[in-house]
């Protein structure tokens, strides 16, 4: 594991997040941790950086706090981000591994119905956050192997982003245009 100290940091804060509802923050920790794991390629980082882009998408959702479930869900996660840290503070990394495992499990402990949405929340923020390993200049291959995604996923993904944000990019007036392309043709 590297970088215990900061995963430490990610789940007190992300248990403090939980218990006020701040999903926003939420997120923000998850690409916080996104970012070492991209700059390590460590499990433990990519981890956590999905389980709690997973807890922030279901948070995010209108009507979370009405899913059956949800409050014990919240209950337990809490237990779960805290013996996760006691563990590390003791450098018992088995102990920490299994106690964030228990977060995704009591994830899939959620009502039946929302089964296949939180199923699709893990694969998209798998996606996600190899995108943002991708942008720190992890290769496509190395992100997807990694993350236990094909190379396909990840560049659907990443290209519908890249085409996204080139629609976002400058054009240059009509003159402009015209003088560069008679300069091209003379």
């Amino acid at each position: 594991m590297q970088e215990p100290e900061h995963i430490l940091e990610i789940l007190l804060k992300a248990n403090r997040a939980i218990k006020e509802n701040d999903f926003s923050k939420i997120k923000e920790l998850s690409n916080q941790t996104i970012h070492s794991a991209s700059i390590y390629q460590d499990p433990d980082n990519i981890a956590i950086a999905v389980i709690l882009y997973a807890i922030e998408k279901l948070m995010e959702r209108q009507g979370s706090k009405a899913i059956p479930g949800w409050n014990d869900f919240t209950k337990k996660s809490i237990k779960c981000l805290q013996q996760a840290s006691i563990a590390l503070k003791r450098k018992d990394l088995e102990n920490y591994r299994e106690e964030i495992g228990h977060i995704e499990s009591n994830l899939n402990k959620l009502p039946i119905n929302l089964k296949s949405y939180i199923q699709e929340i893990f694969r998209k923020a798998q996606i996600n956050k190899g995108s943002k390993m991708y942008e720190h200049g992890i290769s496509m291959e190395k992100t997807a192997k990694i993350l236990g995604l094909s190379i396909w996923d990840l560049n659907q993904y990443i290209g519908q982003k890249q085409f996204l944000d080139l629609s976002l990019t400058y054009t240059q007036d009509i003159k402009d245009r015209l003088k560069t392309a008679q300069e091209i043709f003379k």
